[in-house]
This record gives structure tokens, sequence and C-alpha cells, in this order.
């Protein structure tokens, strides 16, 4: 079974809308997808379901011991063919320093991290940044790295030669488009809410059908 967390370098990045395209993309390979969400969040795990058609699981060492948290993990993954756990805030933001964070719960079930940048308003210069989540921690594993809110081709060949000097492999790109962004405290209640999150599903699935690596992503 392939397993991958999604990080980010900080909240704001949009790990929500990249982990549901990335969910229903690989649904539409015919894929059996079990989502999990890092912490006690409750919004976006609707929205994993509603991408994935699975229940996503909450996977939280604040609430929980190490221990039940791989329970939790090896016992929804089970009949799957990939899990995808989504990250919370910044890769190594927790509660304390890094305790309760996104590269802990990596480390605790010991499955690579894709780090999601975000790279409006920057090119070549995250080259530094990209390297220093790599070296940072022996804990975590960085499989690899997804440039959110790029402007062009041109602008993504920077980033795609930053990582390579970084020596991260690039899976891939999202554009800059202002519908790829789930509103603020979207709850998805309503009927027409749910409509509206269904249709950001699909463009940001078509988005990541054009411009990420899938098939690279699932022999991480």
């Amino acid at each position: 079974m392939t397993s991958f967390l999604i990080g980010a370098t900080s909240s704001g990045c949009g790990k929500t809308t990249f982990t549901m395209g990335i969910l229903r993309a690989l649904r539409n390979k015919g894929l059996e997808v079990q989502p999990f969400k890092c912490g006690p969040d409750y919004i976006d795990p609707m929205f994993h379901s509603m991408a994935s058609g699975h229940e996503s699981v909450n996977l939280d060492t604040w609430l929980a011991s190490k221990e039940h948290v791989r329970y939790l993990y090896q016992h929804y993954s089970k009949g799957a063919d990939i899990s995808v756990v989504e990250g919370v805030m910044g890769l190594f933001d927790g509660y304390d320093k890094s305790r309760g964070s996104s590269a802990e719960i990596s480390g605790l079930l010991d499955i690579p991290v894709i780090l999601l940048v975000n790279a409006k308003s920057v090119a070549y210069s995250v080259a530094p940044l990209i390297y220093g989540f790599k070296h940072f921690s022996d804990a975590i594993k960085l499989g690899g790295v997804i440039f959110n809110r790029v402007a062009s081709e041109n602008h993504f060949s920077y980033l795609e030669q930053a990582c390579s000097d970084a020596g991260v492999p690039c899976l891939g790109y999202l554009q800059q488009n202002p519908k790829l962004t789930v509103p603020g405290r979207h709850l998805g209640l309503t009927i027409t809410a749910k409509q509206e999150m269904e249709e950001l599903i699909c463009q940001a699935a078509s988005e990541v059908e054009k411009h990420v690596l899938i098939d690279k992503i699932l022999s991480l």
C-alpha cells in the first residue's frame, strides 16, 4: 500500500485544496483511497470524505496516545490501495515545538512527506527553504515537493530547478487560480454549499491530473 502525508511550509499554502484534488484524482483512477487528517479538525475530514468516498479519520497525538494513533491508521488503512494524510499548519508546528505536529505523525507512521510550497511571488529562493525542510530532522522522509499558485510554465521552470538544486524531487504544481481556494470558514452544511464544494473538488482534481506526477507519487 502506498502512503504519504501532505505537509506544508506554513498554514495557508493550500493543503486542503491539494488534498481534495489528489484524493479525487486517485479515486478517478479506480483506487480505494483512505483519507486521514492530523489534529482534531472536523471540517477538512468532511471535505476528504466527499472527495474520496471514504470516511476521513483524525490522527492526533495531543488527544490520543502514539499507540492509538498507529492503531487507527493501520485499522482504517486495511483494504485501501493508498492512504493519504493531510497535515496541519506548517510541517513542524505542534503544541510544544514539533510535538503533535504533522512531522511527528509522519515519523510515527513511517510515511514520506509531500511538501506543499506556496510559490506566489517567489522563484529560485525556494531552494534554501526546501533544503532546510529536507535536512532539519532525520525523523521525516521528504518524498517530494508540490508547488501551489504557480503563475506560468516559465515560473515553474525556476521552481523545478530550485528543487533539483535542493536535492528533492519535484512532483508538479497547481496553477494560480482564485477559484481553487476553499472559502474561509466554509462548512459545506447546505445543499448549495455541498454542490459548490463538489465543483471545487472536481476543479482541483482536474488541475492535479494535468500538472502533478501522480504515478511518481504512487511509487513513493
